[in-house]
């Protein structure tokens, strides 16, 4: 998400100006805008054009068209990147997933350049000269058991990723986001929230917090591959992935919602099931009435049959399904409800409870409509054995909030002072509540630049 008038936006004849950009991501009538800080974006659209040119001259390609405006923009900025060409070098093989474009090549370019990357490094901690005062001096990292510490010439990025797989940390913006809540990205890549709580420990402050809980933009999805751990809805895992042994199943993509019902972890319709906006989210996460779990809705589960298997073509069994905890089947109603044996459940399932919310929902076929949660002409009933239970909770994604910056990416700490030498830019920098790589690559380019030029007394 890079405008600004660069040369991809002048290439279709796109106009576009910092001055627009910033306009666009301080609306006050768009919440993906209106709680940011403006220094940020400020910094952010003056820097727009500039970043794209860098990623250019770096290697990335992007897909020769223009798509249309992206949340809060009144032009069009985003660009997608062109998938790399090595299947072995990327984590799945899908053509959706084209991630792969922009950080296979910036790593080549690194590379090139002399940079050294550092894999089986997990960092633990960042050192400062004292714990809530002086330059930071580098990090502490653990490497095949072996603790390796490790020099900031310059300045030390807090660039890893959000804190959405962090349970404890999610739940302090959040206290609904309990346990049963997946991660898009996940079982790959996990937002452990580490870097945010290493510059926590010495002193850093968060930002914008109010950004993690306005119901906007992509903080949370509904499920659209159904019967498996990881459903997100733009990440399919492919049976050839090279990881497909930790995801375990690709899941069942589900067309048309009239084909299913969502029912609770006691067995009972909470919602309409064509609805997928932030009542539908806050609905998944509710209490529903079992008293031995108050925070956090649970698991959802899509109920169907065999019927509906014909009707969506599926095959419901793996690799397209997860037998191990997130899809079940049975002969009757009640023979589904007393097999649903999942981690996430608190409880068994009701038998004589999802057996009454079936023949109450399948009279709404017979009428045509719903009255208990308004679903627009019920279509199909739910009769036909075998009955399934497929897995599908809401998936976290964004995370939107996170360390305070100032515009130069240099980390702040709780009394508004930047701690020499740390740095941040991604999901981990907080105030500013943009969707996407953009803010990601354009404040580790100010960042990363900054330090450079900073000499870095270390």
């Amino acid at each position: 998400h890079l405008g600004g008038g660069n040369s991809r936006q002048r290439k279709f004849g796109i106009e576009d100006s910092a001055d627009k950009v910033y306009e666009d991501w301080v609306r006050y009538d768009h919440r993906d805008s209106r709680y940011s800080d403006r220094d940020l974006v400020r910094a952010f659209a003056d820097e727009n054009a500039d970043a794209f040119e860098f990623l250019v001259e770096n290697g990335v390609q992007f897909q020769d068209q223009a798509t249309g405006p992206q949340a809060a923009s009144t032009v069009r900025r985003q660009g997608r990147t062109v998938q790399w060409p090595i299947a072995s070098e990327r984590v799945t093989h899908n053509v959706t997933r084209v991630g792969s474009g922009l950080v296979r090549a910036l790593e080549k370019s690194a590379r090139a350049k002399g940079a050294e990357i550092l894999l089986e490094h997990r960092m633990t901690r960042i050192i400062r000269e004292n714990q809530f005062s002086g330059r930071v001096l580098g990090v502490s990292a653990e490497h095949r058991g072996t603790t390796v510490n490790i020099r900031a010439l310059k300045g030390v990025l807090v660039a890893t990723g959000g804190s959405s797989s962090n349970v404890t940390l999610r739940r302090t913006f959040d206290p609904r986001l309990t346990e049963e809540y997946q991660v898009a990205g996940e079982p790959w890549s996990k937002q452990t929230g580490d870097g945010e709580l290493a510059a926590m420990a010495i002193g850093a402050a968060l930002w914008a917090t109010a950004n993690q809980t306005k119901e906007s933009g992509n903080y949370m999805s509904k499920s659209r591959y159904i019967g498996c751990k990881w459903g997100y809805s733009s990440l399919i895992w492919e049976p050839d992935s090279p990881i497909f042994d930790r995801a375990r199943a690709s899941g069942l993509t589900i067309l048309d919602w009239q084909d299913a019902i969502l029912v609770n972890q006691i067995g009972r319709r909470f919602y309409n099931e064509l609805e997928s906006g932030y009542d539908f989210f806050a609905a998944c996460l509710a209490d529903h009435g079992d008293t031995s779990k108050r925070n956090g809705g649970g698991p959802i589960w899509a109920i169907f049959d065999a019927e509906a298997v014909e009707r969506e073509r599926w095959d419901p069994n793996p690799p397209f399904v997860d037998l191990d905890g997130y899809f079940f089947s049975g002969d009757t109603l009640a023979e589904l409800a007393r097999n649903i044996d999942n981690e996430y459940q608190s409880g068994p399932m009701p038998p004589a409870a999802l057996e009454e919310t079936l023949a109450r929902y399948n009279s709404f076929v017979d009428t045509g409509s719903d009255p208990d949660f308004g679903k627009d002409q019920p279509r199909y009933k739910i009769q036909t054995p075998p009955f399934y239970a497929a897995w599908s909770t809401p998936i976290l994604h964004d995370t939107l909030t996170g360390l305070r910056t100032n515009a130069r990416a240099q980390v702040m700490d709780y009394h508004g002072q930047v701690i020499p030498g740390l740095y941040c830019s991604g999901e981990s920098q907080g105030g500013f509540a943009q969707h996407g790589l953009g803010r990601c690559i354009v404040f580790g380019r100010i960042a990363g630049r900054d330090a450079a030029l900073s000499g870095g007394e270390v």
